[in-house]
């Protein structure tokens, strides 16, 4: 089995800001991309950050120069550490991991429970 858990969500004022974490664990051969993902209330989900294992990274416009991705490969661990956010970044955070089990195959996408991060004063 593969499990895919994230930490690090909450409450935080206007302007301040949290550090999410993800780790991917279990029957894993080998990791490529990590990321995060985010849905609001009434709103699709939406690509926040991704970085390759070779630590390329793509942002949705919205985050750039607020949010900050990072990865521990050896660990198979993502972060996001969001600054200076806003109302409209409220929302479940959902970790993506596309990864190849040790039983083989194909890469696949795993995504985490979500952690939920409320931005309000």
């Amino acid at each position: 089995q593969v499990h895919v858990v994230e930490s690090g969500g909450g409450l935080v004022q206007p302007g301040g800001s949290l550090r999410l974490s993800c780790e991917a664990s279990g029957d894993i051969y080998s990791v490529t991309t990590m990321g995060w993902y985010r849905q609001a209330p009434g709103k699709e989900r939406e690509m926040v950050a991704d970085m390759s294992s070779g630590g390329s990274t793509m942002y949705v416009d919205s985050v750039k120069g607020r949010f900050t991705i990072s990865r521990d490969n050896p660990k198979n661990t993502v972060y996001l550490q969001m600054n200076l956010l806003k109302p409209e970044d409220t929302a479940v955070y959902y970790c993506r991991a596309t990864l190849m089990k040790l039983s083989g195959g194909y890469y696949s996408d795993y995504f985490g429970q979500g952690t939920q991060v409320t931005v309000s004063s």
